[in-house]
């Protein structure tokens, strides 16, 4: 008797779960937007309507340092200095390297002992021709032999001057490949710095809002970073030759803020102002089928839904700009068409 007492309850309690889920499932369906029957379709409609569209573009990229700069040996020898550590700020024409430049120094010193000779050797050819000792043509090859010793004291010296590394911009330096005491070849890298102090973040526009744009137009530079926090930059290039998906490469530039300070690599949300467009009829993304080259919608007409052909382009992310097609005032369907086909009857419940 127990045991058919548990089966009976188990089965009352079945016989429950059921119909609850039942009478939810009626619930959920009644709630829907969209129901359909045999002889018409309950749709949400728009009215297509004028006005003047303020929108922004919003694109992503990431900050790139505004200059960084491989520093290459201009000369051969050992490294007898190094004032350049990784993460050191070094400002422009600071010396940060040296090479070994005793032989140099030999070599300048030489030049300069045969170049005070032959200057006193042509003084004295000078005055020889004045005098009229000496012909024409012994003047000119002292004169010769002068200019070419200013030559090589010249060469002497750029040799010499390349021993010695001077950072060529203010930055930081983020590479370092040598250390005091190796061996270098010249044209071998030794260093990299960048320039942080600004910044440049290389973005693609496409032909469509490219046109909207123009140099020196705000910017306004986001990052995950600093959430919350917006920083300003300007357009400084825009592309004259796009792609082949018609896309074109656009620059904004902008300072590195001493608050909320950044580093290149940085993910950047960028958000450019587009100029307010004249008044137009406009249309919700939603009522739109197909796509905007061939572009359809369903009209609510005396109680029907009629597929009309129209010309669109793009407007934002909500609204498209109808150029032919529909007039003011007029009722697209946004939501209900995947149940319509052109003429049938609509119930309109919004």
């Amino acid at each position: 008797m127990k045991k058919f007492i548990t089966i009976a309850v188990i089965i009352a309690l079945l016989a429950l779960i059921v119909l609850r889920l039942v009478s939810n499932k009626e619930k959920i369906e009644s709630t829907k937007d969209v129901k359909t029957d045999l002889t018409y379709v309950t749709v949400n409609v728009a009215t297509v309507q004028k006005m003047t569209l303020n929108d922004s573009l919003k694109l992503i990229g990431y900050l790139d340092a505004f200059t960084e700069v491989d520093i290459a040996a201009e000369a051969s020898g050992v490294i007898t200095s190094l004032n350049a550590n990784l993460g050191d700020v070094k400002s422009k024409g600071s010396v940060i390297a040296t090479i070994d430049d005793k032989l140099k120094q030999l070599a300048v010193s030489k030049a300069k002992i045969d170049l005070d000779k032959l200057q006193k050797n042509l003084e004295r050819y000078k005055n020889l021709y004045k005098g009229g000792t000496i012909t024409e043509q012994q003047l000119d090859d002292a004169q010769t032999m002068y200019d070419s010793a200013v030559l090589q004291l010249e060469q002497a010296q750029k040799q010499l001057d390349d021993a010695t590394i001077n950072a060529p911009i203010t930055g930081i330096v983020s590479r370092k490949l040598f250390e005091k005491g190796e061996f270098v070849n010249m044209g071998s890298p030794m260093f990299t710095m960048v320039d942080i102090s600004r910044f440049k973040i290389k973005l693609n526009v496409s032909e469509t809002n490219v046109y909207q744009l123009k140099t020196g137009d705000i910017a306004l530079v986001t990052t995950d970073v600093y959430p919350g926090v917006k920083l300003q930059g300007k357009l400084s290039y825009i592309s004259p030759k796009g792609d082949d998906t018609h896309n074109y490469a656009v620059e904004i530039e902008m300072a590195n803020s001493r608050e909320y300070p950044l580093k290149s690599g940085t993910f950047a949300n960028v958000q450019i102002q587009l100029p307010a467009r004249p008044d137009a009829l406009y249309i919700p993304r939603e009522s739109l089928l197909g796509s905007v080259n061939d572009a359809h919608v369903y009209v609510a007409e005396n109680g029907k839904a009629n597929l009309r052909s129209i010309t669109v382009r793009e407007g934002n992310d909500q609204y498209l700009q109808v150029i032919s097609g529909l007039s003011e005032n007029e009722k697209v369907v946004v939501n209900g068409q995947i149940n319509l086909a052109d003429g049938k009857e609509i119930k309109i419940i919004n």
